[in-house]
């Protein structure tokens, strides 16, 4: 075995004494927020992502980064023998309810199988740390009490959700039998800088994106379904508050506020300026209708509190699209 992998670092090797931190999906909508805190607090930041989602410019140039994918077990303990990370956050993921439906195979490869391999090798290389980013607006189904607590028994009505659930319950299974200190944060909508809004997921980013071009818009469903949208720096307060916890638990990371699709695309009308007309279309399988969670205990378990309303939220993204070719 190669015990040296290839990785696009063009550094000089030093004798660098600062933590090691590795992040999968690091070049990615939020996992590359979070590598660009992590560097600001003055970790060592070692990324895996196989660019499959995840953007090149998108990626902190003071991070050491490996073109890997999650699913190739025998790359991931190289670069863990390598690197050595004290902690883990685990992003790297198959994120779209709709291609999950599509190809429940590949969501399974990526989002199950992925995620044991990390396991694994947290294992065999004794990293205790690993913070997960779950959903929660996939996982506890149309019926639960809103905002949903953690304390609710999920009810995934998705590939995705049923996959991120198992994910979950495996890195349980690590807890208990292997000494794993884990942190699961189970995500409402996130949003904001560097959601691809050509993508399957993101709505806001989408929506955005085509009002500011004045072209129109597509909207499956009536429109009433709700989600809690939270914004992405709010996200990454969260996962730095969970590397400096000692706490190991569930989170939901969420705004606990509900806001209607019908609101959304008026509130993006009005901050774009734009006369896109909205076409309504029949719901699609997998989808929730109304999604808010509970994030009380996060904030008083990690400390952490979301900072940014959602029409703030949406002005720092629409401003961030209108710089995209």
């Amino acid at each position: 075995m190669n015990n040296q992998p290839t990785t696009d670092d063009p550094r000089p090797t030093t004798n660098d004494q600062r933590p090691t931190i590795l992040v999968t999906g690091g070049a990615g909508f939020i996992g590359s927020h979070i590598v660009d805190a992590l560097i600001k607090e003055n970790y060592q930041v070692v990324i895996v992502d196989n660019l499959s989602a995840g953007q090149k410019e998108n990626i902190n140039k003071e991070a050491k980064f490996y073109k890997a994918d999650i699913t190739d077990k025998e790359k991931l303990a190289e670069i863990f023998a390598a690197e050595k990370p004290e902690a883990v956050f685990h992003l790297a993921a198959q994120v779209s309810v709709i291609v999950s439906t599509k190809n429940p195979v590949k969501d399974v490869k990526t989002n199950i199988i992925g995620t044991i391999n990390l396991l694994e090798c947290c294992r065999d290389y004794e990293v205790k740390k690993f913070i997960f980013s779950s959903t929660g607006g996939a996982i506890y189904g149309n019926k639960a009490p809103r905002p949903t607590p953690e304390t609710y028994s999920p009810d995934p009505q998705s590939p995705y959700g049923i996959d991120k659930f198992t994910a979950e319950k495996y890195i349980d299974f690590y807890k208990k039998n292997y000494g794993l200190l884990p942190i699961i944060l189970r995500y409402s909508n996130v949003f904001g800088p560097r959601q691809n809004p050509k993508g399957a997921a993101g709505v806001i980013a989408i929506f955005g994106s085509k009002m500011l071009k004045n072209e129109p818009i597509e909207v499956f469903g009536d429109g009433t379904q709700t989600r809690d949208y939270i914004y992405v720096s709010d996200v990454v307060a969260a996962n730095l508050a969970a590397l400096k916890s000692n706490a190991s638990n569930i989170y939901n990371i969420s705004t606990s506020k509900e806001t209607s699709i019908k609101e959304l695309v008026e509130n993006i009308k009005k901050l774009t300026g734009s006369g896109s007309q909205v076409e309504y279309k029949g719901g699609r399988a997998g989808e929730l209708q109304v999604s808010c969670l509970d994030n009380t205990r996060a904030k008083i378990e990690l400390g952490w509190t979301p900072q940014t309303d959602l029409i703030k939220g949406i002005e720092k993204t629409i401003e961030y699209l209108k710089n995209i070719k």
